[in-house]
């Protein structure tokens, strides 16, 4: 069964398409298909040149015919020498017949049965020789048909008709199609050869491209020439080479992440082999081991930040292109991650507070990856938890903010603390990784707000941070990302 499915997938599967193929049957079908249509407008044009010279020598006869016509005692008569009957009927290809009928329409002479022209055949010019095809005794024939007014007569004019196979007419346009259609059949197929010369010719550029970028080595990332390309092509070239520099920049940046990332790996890793060695080493007591075992224990936790950090910012990073985005209540989560935080919060001696509307709210709602959204909030936290201090004289607030503004389509969220605060020099600094504020004596990754901005990236959010306040002491900081609310908040419903 399974075998048959495979089989009925490989029958209905596209076949990859050639552009050469493809532009060669856009060139060749039409050429193939107007070579019929042409041959049959030659053959209509080649029976009309055909018929002019044998319609010139019929309403010649009819016209000679027609002087033989005479009247005697008010009497029509027609008089055909039998001479003149042999010449008209002296033709090896075709068969002439001839019909002479008098007003009243009694036979004069020739074939009584010769079919008489249409009533209105000479309404436009009755003095004119009307031509017309017909039928004769089972054979085309082409007839030339005169009316013949008689001076000196009371008698209306007489009808004179002469008929001929088209037998010489067929010959002569077989011999015009032939003559037109022959050379034809030599220079299609040189036509086509051309054309798929001229292809190969034209797409070669293509081929040499090609070639240039298969020759080039694994981490050679230039950008490509666009100036020895068609026109055409330098569009393509031109998106290559906007890749090769986006993923240079990516390379370059993933590089520096693991250089930084081993860096700050190395410090833990050190601090836990050389506590290793002294608790190893002979003559230790107890106490000697005890710490050595408490910086063990800090050295890991230390580490197992770092990974997890690491992990979180490639998590946010491929975000956009992994994870789902569907409804979230920001008032819910950053309540449940201020709830979370609490009891870090009072560890420290500091006042963790949320002010903003409760959760279903109007204008709360976001369209985004709840995940994301709860890991840039809990960093936005724990960044103001780790660099606030707090004592008894001044004790350390932070006041995790959700501020809507339905009218304006936007949401804010704010994180603000009594800190030192976040010099001016530094505050675009502090957003690249492994960067942390010179002189803070904090032990961190320096991972947690670029973390918070590529989330934010992920949800077409900006991030911000500037002093919480004016004056002297620690001005604090004001940490805001903003988000564009959805439609469907703008009115104000949940």
């Amino acid at each position: 069964m399974a075998e048959r499915e495979g089989w009925s997938l490989k029958l209905f599967q596209r076949e990859q398409r050639s552009l050469f193929g493809e532009i060669l049957d856009w060139m060749l079908t039409p050429l193939l298909l107007l070579w019929p249509v042409s041959l049959a407008l030659t053959w209509l044009v080649a029976q009309g040149i055909a018929d002019k010279p044998y319609d010139r020598a019929l309403v010649y006869n009819v016209q000679a015919l027609s002087q033989l016509l005479t009247v005697n005692r008010n009497r029509l008569q027609f008089n055909l020498p039998a001479a003149a009957t042999d010449i008209l009927r002296a033709d090896d290809a075709d068969l002439v017949y001839f019909q002479v009928l008098g007003a009243g329409g009694e036979l004069l002479g020739g074939e009584r049965d010769l079919p008489e022209p249409p009533p209105d055949a000479f309404a436009r010019a009755p003095d004119q020789v009307h031509l017309r095809d017909d039928e004769f005794r089972g054979l085309e024939v082409r007839v030339a048909a005169l009316r013949v007014p008689l001076a000196g007569s009371d008698e209306p004019a007489a009808l004179v008709q002469v008929a001929e196979t088209r037998e010489k007419r067929k010959v002569l346009a077989t011999e015009i199609i032939k003559g037109v259609m022959l050379p034809q059949f030599v220079t299609l197929p040189i036509a086509v050869l051309l054309v798929w010369l001229a292809l190969v010719r034209g797409i070669k550029p293509l081929s040499q491209l090609e070639e240039r970028i298969r020759a080039r080595k694994p981490d050679d990332l230039s950008p490509l020439d666009d100036k020895t390309v068609p026109l055409e092509v330098a569009p393509l070239v031109l998106s290559v080479n906007d890749l090769l520099a986006r993923l240079t920049e990516s390379v370059a940046t993933q590089k520096r992440f693991l250089a930084d990332a081993a860096h700050q790996l190395k410090t833990p890793l050190a601090g836990l082999r050389m506590q290793a060695d002294l608790a190893r080493r002979e003559g230790a007591d107890a106490e000697e081991l005890k710490r050595s075992l408490e910086q063990i224990g800090r050295a890991s936790v230390r580490a197992t930040h770092t990974v997890n950090q690491l992990l979180a910012l490639a998590r946010a990073e491929a975000g956009a292109s992994v994870l789902t985005h569907a409804p979230c209540d920001m008032a819910e989560i950053t309540m449940e991650v201020v709830r979370d935080s609490v009891p870090r919060a009072l560890e420290r001696g500091l006042d963790l507070g949320y002010d903003g509307p409760a959760p279903r709210s109007p204008g709360v709602q976001l369209h985004g990856n709840a995940t994301l959204l709860k890991e840039m909030v809990r960093n936005l936290v724990d960044n103001a938890i780790h660099y606030t201090p707090s004592s008894p004289g001044r004790p350390g607030v932070i006041t995790v903010r959700l501020l809507p503004d339905p009218f304006g389509q936007v949401l804010v969220l704010q994180v603000e603390d009594n800190g030192p605060g976040v010099p001016e020099a530094e505050r675009e600094l502090i957003f690249e990784p492994f960067y942390r504020v010179l002189g803070s004596d904090v032990d961190g990754t320096g991972l947690g707000l670029p973390i918070v901005l590529e989330i934010a990236r992920q949800h077409r959010a900006t991030v911000s941070v500037q002093p919480a306040r004016e004056g002297p002491g620690p001005a604090g900081a004001l940490f805001s990302v903003r988000f564009a609310l959805p439609p469907g908040n703008a009115s104000g419903s949940a």
